[in-house]
């Protein structure tokens, strides 16, 4: 599966935070559950940052924009997971989302293309479009704009783990 990362002993190690799971059927049931579960974690993880009220609306707006990828999964079973774990300035996302076999694939996918060094040039070439932004465009926005670095890794059954680093604390913004 696409690029499985490992943190090396005696690495950073990532405090969890914070998780919530919900049914990804109750999930997709309301396009407002994306900004509900972003806003709550966000002020929950926030308290302790040197700027807490901007570091909730960089870390719930970033979040939104990964909920919003998982709202658009044609998989109607299983659990959505959504961890948030702390080293230092960089906040972790865990996104483990049920995904069919091509959805799969998509992932691995973009994220190899986010992690591309003409990442910034193929950003600024989507939203030139008057088009919605597709899933890959979100993924691209988070490296860009946000400082992010994003990879897959396996996931139990029909799912996949979407890991988001995000330094937000020493992002300049």
């Amino acid at each position: 599966m696409g690029s499985v990362h490992h943190e090396p002993a005696g690495g950073p190690t990532f405090e969890p935070l914070i998780q919530v799971d919900m049914e990804i059927k109750t999930f997709v049931s309301a396009w407002q559950h994306c900004d509900y579960v972003s806003t709550y974690m966000a002020r929950m993880i926030s308290q302790k940052r040197s700027d807490s009220v901007r570091h909730s609306n960089l870390f719930s707006s970033a979040f939104n924009e990964l909920l919003e990828v998982a709202f658009r999964t044609r998989h109607a079973e299983g659990e959505l997971a959504c961890r948030v774990s702390r080293q230092g300035a960089t906040d972790r996302i865990e996104l483990t989302i049920p995904c069919v076999p091509e959805e799969r694939q998509f992932y691995q996918e973009a994220v190899a293309q986010v992690a591309g060094f003409e990442a910034r040039e193929r950003y600024l070439n989507s939203v030139s479009g008057d088009l919605a932004p597709s899933r890959e465009v979100v993924l691209l926005e988070l490296a860009v704009d946000y400082n992010a670095t994003l990879r897959v890794e396996e996931a139990e059954g029909d799912a996949i783990k979407l890991v988001v680093d995000l330094p937000l604390e020493g992002l300049q913004h």
